[in-house]
């Protein structure tokens, strides 16, 4: 089988490489994001889909995580690819919500530009959304640390600006309608408790991560190949 797998914002396609050590040999790719090495950003959600779906090229399967599965999303509900398998996702807001997240995604920004990466990497870690990370072992969360710090502080915010949840099409009914034929598979992290709510209203298959937060990739990442070895059938 040939799989994609998407890091989430921030990250690097390194981020997925202890769950692809647990899991079954196949043919696996993990591609870097626009804005994350993975290019310049293009100027639109739409034509940062193109540009990924190109990277990607033909696949039976994508597996995103956060950012990662919101374009994994993006891409099935365009029919660019036959299946996905979404970690943490959100798969869309209400127009009333959008304000606000535009806002809070345009102050990343601008910590981003005006301070640099470490400011910024010691703000996004520190929310509490990642509070779990804390008993992930530390040279673990280092790792991670020090790829984020070489990432483009200029490209991240464009990200934010152009890939954001408030510039997001809000996929929730493109979720509901690939759910049957076992076309999307949800996994959450089960101290994650607002994204097993999110993926609990989809009616899609789930698979809950024990002794994860919102990021399995780096908290369970054994877990978590497991998780996509049941869903996807490898």
């Amino acid at each position: 089988m040939r799989v994609a797998y998407l890091h989430g914002f921030a990250g690097d396609p390194a981020a997925w490489d202890a769950t692809l050590a647990a899991l079954p040999r196949h043919d696996a790719r993990a591609v870097a994001l626009p804005g994350h090495g993975g290019g310049p950003m293009p100027p639109t959600w739409d034509s940062c889909l193109r540009a990924l779906a190109s990277a990607i090229g033909e696949v039976e399967l994508v597996v995103g995580y956060s950012l990662g599965a919101r374009a994994a999303l993006g891409l099935l509900a365009a029919g660019r690819v036959p299946r996905a398998i979404l970690v943490s996702v959100n798969p869309g807001i209400d127009d009333a919500e959008r304000p606000a997240r535009r806002a809070s995604d345009a102050a990343w920004a601008r910590l981003l530009r005006e301070r640099g990466l470490a400011a910024f990497a010691d703000a996004w870690e520190a929310q509490p959304l990642f509070a779990t990370q804390a008993a992930t072992p530390p040279d673990r969360r280092a790792a991670r640390r020090a790829r984020r710090l070489a990432l483009d502080p200029e490209e991240l915010a464009r990200s934010l600006e152009v890939m954001g949840l408030a510039e997001m099409p809000d996929y929730r009914g493109a979720a509901a309608a690939a759910a049957p034929g076992a076309r999307l598979g949800l996994i959450a992290g089960e101290a994650d408790p607002k994204y097993v709510a999110i993926a609990r209203a989809l009616p899609a298959p789930l698979e809950v991560i024990a002794g994860s937060g919102h990021d399995p990739t780096l908290e369970q990442p054994a877990r978590l190949a497991a998780a996509i070895a049941a869903l996807a059938g490898l």
